[in-house]
């Protein structure tokens, strides 16, 4: 009679295994998406156009069901913290490498090497596989990126007639801090209303920008180049601090950066109140576009250094992980996910167009039409590396 049983236990299983599965069958997985808004909002909704997403992937994979929460910049990384401290992690998270990496490194995170065929590694520059990468394991998929650096309201020079103090006629846009400060100070005497530029330290949010500001300023590092101490205690990056400090006393910063968010100095931008935004990049160009509530022109610069050569700009870099939830099926399910997202015949570009960013691969380029992108691309051989993935940043961070 067992044996009996146990036979048509066997033909039910094969029965339902030529079945298509659909999100309610009880065989099909469900995986939770967590996402900061890292696609531009559509119809001024936050998390419907990730909404699409699902839907078109879930019409492809109808035995995945797929659940989608979204972040918060300010908010979010503290609710991931609890997650993880409470064995409630998400399955996907769509992030930076600062805290990807360090999660890999806790061994937090499912590799995905196996979606890294030899093709798409050398598709990638060094520079970003070291962001994605602990060791020989592979734990963020790289999709989208771009320098980090300044932008200017060129509209408001144009209208103080004082176009020609910023570096646009230059192809690399490269310049001095004393071409900066000039620049500065003609918004405060012929825009006294406007604040020429700002700093924040509320928080850790946004250090990208403080962190690139004041070393090109003084021409230093953040670390040194083999991550083994911090190099911002140097002449070099006391010089670059000093300048913000005397340019606050000055009146060319805005005041109370202790108490300010990177989030209220890109408003005070964005609102056509401040000349110099001190963390942007295409991708944030294109991101922070709904929030403007001023008609101006946003161009890129790099950050000005002490002799105008090169400056060393860090790589905004967005991409996926898997948390490891000691379910295999979960992460399966979880790394199709990401597959979609990135390199969907027809969703993959659409996607990295909703960033507004430039693609991870090198063989990919000439999505956008416009000059700022087209510098944007012109930018990346001022790309260093960043510190944000070295043992301990975490902690130096705060500090």
């Amino acid at each position: 009679e067992d044996d009996g049983e146990k036979e048509k236990e066997k033909e039910k299983e094969k029965d339902d295994s030529t079945k298509v599965p659909v999100s309610s069958d009880a065989k099909s997985v469900e995986i939770t998406w967590w996402n900061f808004p890292n696609f531009q909002a559509l119809d001024g909704e936050v998390g419907k156009y990730e909404e699409g997403i699902i839907a078109a992937f879930q019409e492809k994979n109808p035995d995945i069901k797929v659940n989608l929460e979204m972040l918060t910049f300010e908010g979010g990384p503290e609710k991931l913290n609890v997650a993880i401290a409470t064995n409630t992690a998400p399955d996907v998270i769509y992030d930076a490498p600062g805290r990807i990496i360090d999660w890999g490194k806790k061994d937090l995170l499912a590799p995905l090497n196996d979606m890294m065929p030899e093709e798409v590694m050398s598709d990638i520059s060094p520079a970003l596989l070291k962001l994605s990468m602990v060791g020989e394991e592979v734990f963020m998929y790289p999709f989208n990126t771009g320098p980090f650096m300044m932008a200017v309201n060129k509209t408001l020079f144009e209208e103080i007639g004082e176009l020609d103090l910023l570096p646009l006629d230059r192809p690399d846009r490269t310049w001095t801090v004393e071409e900066y400060e000039k620049a500065l100070n003609a918004v405060k005497e012929k825009a006294p209303d406007i604040i020429p530029s700002g700093f924040y330290a509320k928080s850790v949010a946004g250090d990208q920008g403080t962190r690139g500001y004041i070393t090109n300023l003084g021409g230093s590092r953040f670390l040194n180049e083999d991550y083994s101490e911090v190099a911002i205690n140097s002449a070099a990056g006391v010089k670059g601090l000093e300048w913000v400090v005397q340019a606050s006393r000055d009146g060319l910063v805005a005041p109370g950066a202790a108490s300010l968010e990177a989030g209220d100095h890109n408003d005070l931008f964005l609102q056509g109140k401040m000349a110099f935004a001190i963390n942007y990049s295409a991708v944030l160009k294109s991101l922070f576009a709904p929030n403007k509530t001023e008609d101006f022109e946003d161009v890129l610069l790099p950050y000005p250094t002490p002799d105008g050569s090169d400056p060393k700009l860090e790589p905004f870099l967005g991409g996926l992980a898997v948390f490891n939830n000691e379910d295999d099926k979960k992460v399966e399910a979880s790394k199709k996910l990401i597959d979609f997202i990135v390199n969907d015949p027809e969703w993959g570009e659409k996607n990295l167009i909703q960033t507004g960013g430039l693609s991870a691969r090198n063989s990919v380029t000439g999505i956008y039409e416009g000059s700022e992108y087209d510098y944007s691309e012109l930018a990346r051989k001022f790309i260093t590396d960043p510190p944000t993935t070295a043992d301990g940043y975490a902690e130096i961070r705060t500090f």
